[in-house]
């Protein structure tokens, strides 16, 4: 009688579908995760604006979000996303101050708008709110802040916080030379922090932008526009770079990755920190309210994954901070510690996320250090209470 080999079952790798941005959507990350958890992930990176269109009609297309904080009123009231479970996150209790009170420091500025604690925490009655609770809207993970980014062959270096200005974005001697992120609730605050910087406009509230306040901004920003101002409205963090690179622009709406990238291409661009503040964000990584089984299970295990150090590190090597920074110090060297967190002076060349040289010896992170940068920010990415009609004038303007 022989005998027959045994049936070998193999068990099917679970498959995570995640939708983002290319920020965070980066093939080393996605390789990284894959080898420490043993899953298969797939990645879809489009520009911000796409992403959460996509998100807010389509919840089945994707098991996990990850954007910016702006997005998370829009997705939780058109039931894209469902609620994430507290207990079932690893580092919660490590997670600093900024994402859990919206200050990284008792002295720092809130900044107008949805600071991250304010749509953290799902209230008992369904809403967001400050209130802790069980159960929040999103893993508090990356952030950063943001400004413009400014070739220094056409325009020599200002001082931080003293000569660095919004107000440069719409500053006549760069008219055709300036570029804007294409997200009307990114792109809007950095031009309306631009309109206010050169008293074109005056806002009571920022982060609260009224009809008759979108009103008047628009009326200024179409002038502009028609006037030839703009050279373009890019959609992606690869076409700012392209923007920059190619010198169809010599100032524009930026995020650290592009700055990053055109240094280690050799282009001296700085990354601003203007005297009236930065626009901050909040990365936020949303579980889909179709996501269920092992899917969910897996899902969790990513958003852990996040805070477990050397996600942390990575993403520090392109500008961008942690919620639990301490734990991704160890996969740091002092010298990167130093210099991405602490606003040290480089005591040698530093290495970005596409290992060539991002910083060199000597040189200084603008705006200083973690706790200095997220004490100066004016206003926070939101999707305000006027959030449809500001859509409308976004493509309105675009379109003029």
């Amino acid at each position: 009688m022989t005998s027959k080999a045994p049936y070998v079952f193999a068990r099917q790798r679970t498959v995570l579908k995640i939708l983002g941005t290319h920020v965070t959507l980066q093939e080393k990350l996605r390789q990284q995760a894959m080898k420490d958890l043993g899953i298969e992930l797939i990645f879809e990176p489009r520009g911000s604006a796409a992403v959460l269109q996509k998100a807010s009609v389509s919840p089945t297309s994707f098991d996990l979000y990850e954007q910016w904080s702006n997005s998370i009123r829009p997705l939780w009231t058109s039931g894209s996303i469902q609620a994430i479970d507290k207990k079932r996150l690893i580092y919660w209790d490590e997670i600093n101050s900024l994402s859990k009170t919206g200050k990284i420091s008792p002295n720092a500025k809130m900044g107008a708008g949805d600071a991250p604690n304010k749509i953290l925490n799902i209230q008992y009655d369904g809403t967001l709110g400050e209130t802790p609770t069980e159960q929040i809207s999103f893993l508090p993970y990356v952030h950063n802040v943001d400004s413009f980014g400014y070739n220094n062959f056409f325009i020599p270096k200002g001082e931080p916080y003293l000569t660095e200005s919004w107000g440069w974005l719409l500053d006549e001697k760069y008219r055709g030379k300036v570029g804007i992120v294409n997200d009307p609730t990114i792109g809007l605050f950095d031009l309306a922090l631009a309109a206010q910087a050169e008293n074109l406009v005056q806002f009571d509230d920022i982060g609260a932008l009224t009809k008759a306040d979108l009103d008047a901004l628009f009326k200024v920003l179409i002038a502009f526009k028609q006037q030839k101002h703009f050279s373009g409205f890019w959609n992606s963090v690869p076409e700012s770079v392209d923007f920059m690179r190619t010198q169809r622009v010599v100032i524009e709406s930026m995020f650290s990755p592009a700055v990053s990238t055109l240094n280690s291409q050799g282009l001296p661009v700085t990354f601003a920190a203007p005297k009236e503040g930065y626009r901050g964000w909040h990365g936020v990584m949303c579980l889909s309210a179709a996501t269920q089984g092992r899917q969910k299970d897996a899902a969790y295990d990513y958003m852990n994954w996040w805070l477990s150090g050397w996600p942390g590190a990575f993403i520090a090597r392109q500008g961008y901070y942690i919620s639990n920074p301490q734990r991704s110090q160890k996969f740091l060297t002092q010298a990167e510690w130093d210099y991405w967190y602490q606003g040290k002076i480089a005591t040698e060349d530093l290495l970005g996320t596409d290992d060539k040289i991002a910083v060199k010896k000597g040189e200084m992170r603008t705006g200083g250090s973690y706790s200095k940068r997220l004490s100066n920010v004016a206003v926070w990415n939101t999707a305000m209470p006027t959030y449809d009609y500001s859509l409308q004038k976004w493509y309105e303007f675009i379109s003029s």
